[in-house]
């Protein structure tokens, strides 16, 4: 009879337990769901004529596109093994007026006359670089973004660092964020933090973006250098970095839409969010590389990508070949004579 008790006991005692994971399970999804339900988009960092925030859903195709395409797939796709990857390395931090400055100075290998020079830039509390957890860069790319919409401005760094109170890079682009750039950006020939000479920040999507169920922009793409045609570029893009493609291969700054006869039921919803701005906006070729997608952040976000189910892996089944190229803008010889625009 002890042991019938016993065994009992234990049962009831199991059945308790259980009975409270299962309440703190539906108590963190009810929290995770208030948390998407109240997310809200971020407001377009520049006026609505910005290429970047046109509908291209029914713009014409390029006549090239299914021999560039074709191309693309057979030379070996997206890079990392042909999958769409995504990476959250990239931080979108918020200045305001009360924000610090610090000094900025120019690293060794400066880009002129492509930079902005300032004497100073904002640097917000508890931020940090690309890739790092603070200021400091230990290694890689480091690029540095900070908006400030009081202000006006976009700061976009790349191979930034901080040290000794002061704030270095290699280059620094100061965005007006109530222009509407003109074809030819910041200047023909110019780079920006990324080798096209595009903004970042504009084509980053974020989590905050998919719980609110729209993302109102094109989106940043990436490609191997060896798929990026060389020494050219087409507008918006200003500027080519150091692609090694042959003719058929895309330039830097062109334009990929997702087909709209893509089988949306192969995606997750938050996935779907990101697939419909592909379809509507498209996504600019903007850099090489061999992980495709970025995204930002969402340690500078209300909502976490976890509570919507999205990772790195959530655009894998999306191929080349469901990509069409919308028409190319005459290409541009790359000539690095960077002439800014007043």
């Amino acid at each position: 009879m002890a042991t019938r008790n016993r065994k009992r006991i234990l049962y009831i005692a199991i059945l308790g337990i259980l009975a409270s994971f299962a309440v703190l399970t539906v108590q963190r999804c009810i929290v995770r769901a208030a948390r998407v339900q109240h997310a809200s988009a971020p407001a377009p960092y520049f006026p609505a004529g910005s290429d970047w925030t046109q509908d291209i859903s029914h713009a014409p195709l390029d006549p090239q596109s299914s021999a560039i395409i074709n191309w693309l797939a057979n030379a070996g796709g997206w890079g990392n093994r042909n999958r769409m990857h995504i990476d959250f390395a990239m931080r979108v931090l918020t200045a305001d007026a009360s924000t610090p400055k610090v000094r900025f100075h120019k690293g060794s290998t400066w880009y002129s006359p492509d930079s902005d020079e300032v004497s100073s830039i904002p640097l917000p509390k508890g931020g940090g670089l690309e890739g790092q957890d603070g200021y400091r860069c230990n290694g890689g790319d480091c690029h540095l973004i900070v908006v400030d919409r009081a202000e006006g401005k976009l700061y976009e760094a790349f191979a930034a660092d901080y040290a000794d109170g002061a704030m270095s890079a290699a280059f620094l682009a100061v965005w007006d964020l109530n222009r509407v750039y003109p074809p030819s950006g910041r200047g023909n020939q110019c780079t920006s933090a990324d080798a096209a000479g595009l903004p970042i920040a504009p084509l980053l999507f974020n989590a905050d973006e998919l719980a609110a169920g729209s993302i109102n922009h094109a989106i940043r793409f990436v490609l191997p250098n060896d798929r990026i045609r060389a020494q050219v570029f087409v507008h918006p893009a200003t500027h080519a970095g150091a692609p090694k493609g042959p003719d058929l291969a895309p330039p830097m700054g062109v334009l990929f839409r997702l087909k709209a006869s893509y089988d949306m039921s192969q995606l997750t919803p938050a996935a779907r969010v990101v697939a419909r701005a592909m379809q509507r906006y498209g996504m600019y070729l903007s850099d090489g590389g061999q992980i495709a997608l970025t995204a930002q952040n969402d340690l500078d976000t209300n909502t976490k990508y976890a509570d919507l189910g999205f990772n790195s892996h959530s655009m894998y089944p999306l191929q080349v070949s469901d990509f069409e190229v919308v028409q190319v803008p005459t290409p541009i010889s790359l000539t690095y004579d960077c002439v800014r625009n007043k």
